[in-house]
């Protein structure tokens, strides 16, 4: 039987765990099973079954036993053997596995059902290299807005070095105890930890959605930060890019004390914002000049109107960004965030 080239190629990876089977627990790669018909008289191609794409275990004992494939019969995924005892399942038309649901014991299955985890890459390989881009500015300049604009029109993912020490102080990981006794005594949580988290984010991004794009806002703001992350990233990469979103202190005093009465935070006062502003200048502005030297940095006046400071964002980060997602109608949560859509009332 001819194979159907038409058909998008099967690179990616499932990954099942949980089910206490350990016929069905581990990796299961993109099938090699040779074309044939199936039950209900779909002729197969090479990683797919019944139209939709198929794994067979990694451990090669047997193609397509057991097995994480589409029954066009049940209209359903199902992990199972060829016989189908052994199995799970999930009615639904989805064209991948869904991970986000809890498959049904089915047959001779162990309860509970096993987790689903989808990976773009072999995980038994090392992870792609991220594509990063650094966005730094004074509080009130608006980098935040622009990295969720970013990551909602153009698929760069955004992540905040901040956010991820406050999930990682909450989640009650490895790391969690000494963030919390960190902060509590008034310290700076050591670089290496706020560089790993960031590494480890990004590996888990570009595994589960096959993104290798990123903006790292917050981060480095010191020189400190970037010896850190040399040191885990290596000093014979490229050095990323930064966006610097420069603004002066009166407009971004005038910003803050204006979104002050919907933010609710405890540092949107006048004390704080003069604070803030003295820290970053003392501590971060070194850090751009270090860029700037390097020929790295991309100053961003950040006191236009965000339509205009989004075109620059836009144009610095065309050369890795899906074209289709260029020409891309703006959404509603778009709209909002650029001031051109009122948002709505509460």
């Amino acid at each position: 039987m001819a194979e159907d080239t038409n058909l998008k190629a099967n690179t990616l990876f499932i990954e099942v765990s949980g089910s206490g089977i350990p016929e069905i627990d581990g990796l299961f790669v993109p099938s090699t099973a040779p074309p044939v018909k199936s039950e209900s008289g779909t002729e197969s191609s090479l990683g797919y079954w019944n139209g939709k794409m198929a794994w067979d275990r990694a451990d090669g004992k047997s193609s397509r036993s057991p097995s994480l494939s589409y029954s066009n019969s049940y209209k359903s995924w199902r992990i199972s053997r060829l016989d189908g005892h052994l199995a799970y399942d999930m009615t639904c038309d989805d064209e991948l596995p869904p991970t986000d649901r809890e498959w049904h014991v089915y047959k001779m299955g162990v309860a509970p059902a096993p987790k689903i985890v989808l990976h773009h890459y072999d995980p038994r390989l090392p992870c792609p290299k991220p594509n990063v881009l650094f966005v730094l500015g004074g509080p009130g300049s608006g980098k935040g807005t622009m990295c969720e604009l970013a990551q909602i029109q153009l698929g760069w993912k955004h992540l905040s070095a901040g956010d991820l020490l406050r999930a990682e102080r909450n989640s009650g990981g490895e790391s969690a105890s000494m963030i919390e006794e960190i902060i509590k005594a008034g310290k700076i949580v050591p670089s290496e930890i706020t560089v790993n988290l960031l590494k480890d984010e990004m590996e888990r991004i570009t595994r589960t959605t096959g993104s290798t794009n990123f903006l790292i806002d917050g981060f480095p703001r010191s020189l400190e930060n970037m010896e850190a992350w040399n040191n885990i990233f290596g000093k014979d990469i490229e050095l990323p890019k930064m966006l610097y979103f420069e603004c002066p202190f009166d407009i971004l005093e005038k910003r803050i004390m204006g979104r002050a009465k919907y933010t609710g935070r405890s540092d949107d006062n006048l004390e704080s914002i003069k604070l803030r502003f003295d820290t970053f200048k003392a501590e971060t502005l070194p850090t751009v000049e270090y860029f700037k030297s390097n020929d790295k940095c991309i100053d961003v006046d950040a006191s236009q109107e965000r339509t205009a400071v989004y075109d620059v964002l836009k144009n610095n980060l065309v050369e890795y960004t899906d074209k289709s997602l260029l020409s891309a109608k703006l959404t509603e949560k778009s709209e909002m965030l650029l001031g051109l859509r009122a948002y709505p009332k509460k």
